[in-house]
């Protein structure tokens, strides 16, 4: 049997590229990579921890769920491959069964996407200071949890582990990318997000923000890579629940990022360890949110 959870992945067979905040990444060959979705979690830029038992196969097929929902619009970064077509040793398969998956090497692009349909997080906190939303100005009078008028794009640097994103206007995107690439990126992030939010709305979910990341395979095409729609890159807000001039209840990592708050923490390293029952409230969450979104 798969492990309860699993903070980090061991194997031994495939050299260890890195391990980032929450999944290890492998190289197969010079075009092959076996990506791990480990239970860890992150907040505030910061790895916790404590593992939050079963994350990581959520994720994963979560993940699996919306490339499949919408693949019309982008290719994914996965390949069609059993975990028996790079791994022999049985004891390393289960250790990682249903967290795993097999994906073409990409050159991952500098920025991170964001759609935003709703003000909330750091974004509400920016709207407070400045009456700019990452440097888009909004009308005045918004409160927090609104909807927005329209659904927004608004990139991020992407850190490495340790480090904090940092937002960025559109025209960084220009600058790093050329405009034709910033521009598509926006197109996508912005279409990607308007479909999955009609979709999720219908099955009782509002989804507030998301972010996708993007990268280029070696003919030089748009690839989404990483994860799509999770709670632990998403908010995710019960519709029944929702009310404006509040911060929402919701079935992701906001919970676990709430309790941080109230603790006198820095945000730095090292994390505090969690209780048991935050874990397990942390845990049922995910869960819920895919059972809400795919059924199961």
């Amino acid at each position: 049997m798969p492990p309860e959870h699993l903070y980090q992945s061991e194997i031994q067979s495939l050299p260890l590229l890195q391990r980032g905040k929450v999944r290890d990444v492998y190289a197969v060959d010079d075009r092959t990579l076996l990506v791990v979705t480990t239970d860890r979690l992150s907040a505030f830029d910061v790895v916790l921890p404590d593992p939050i038992p079963g994350k990581g196969a959520v994720l994963n097929r979560l993940s699996g769920f919306w490339f499949e929902r919408l693949a019309g619009q982008l290719p994914d970064q996965r390949l069609d491959l059993p975990l028996e077509a790079v791994l022999s040793d049985p004891d390393e398969r289960e250790q990682i069964d249903g967290r795993a998956a097999i994906v073409k090497r990409v050159e991952p692009l500098s920025f991170e996407a964001i759609a935003r349909g709703y003000l909330i997080g750091s974004g509400w906190k920016d709207y407070q200071a400045t009456g700019h939303l990452c440097g888009i100005r909004l009308e005045r009078g918004l409160r927090q949890a609104d909807p927005l008028p329209q659904p927004l794009f608004t990139p991020s640097t992407k850190a490495a582990a340790g480090d904090h994103d940092e937002n960025v206007g559109f025209e960084a995107v220009v600058a790093g990318l050329g405009r034709d690439m910033a521009e598509r990126l926006r197109r996508i992030t912005l279409s990607l997000y308007s479909e999955a939010a009609a979709f999720a709305r219908e099955r009782g979910i509002i989804i507030a923000d998301t972010k996708f990341e993007f990268g280029l395979d070696s003919t030089g095409d748009l690839v989404w890579i990483d994860e799509a729609l999770t709670p632990d890159s998403s908010r995710f807000w019960p519709a029944s629940e929702y009310r404006p001039d509040s911060s929402p209840p919701s079935f992701d990592k906001q919970y676990i990022r709430d309790y941080l708050e109230m603790l006198d923490w820095d945000k730095t390293p090292p994390a505090p360890e969690l209780p048991e029952t935050v874990i397990e409230q942390t845990a049922a969450k995910y869960r819920e949110a895919e059972r809400r979104l795919t059924g199961h």
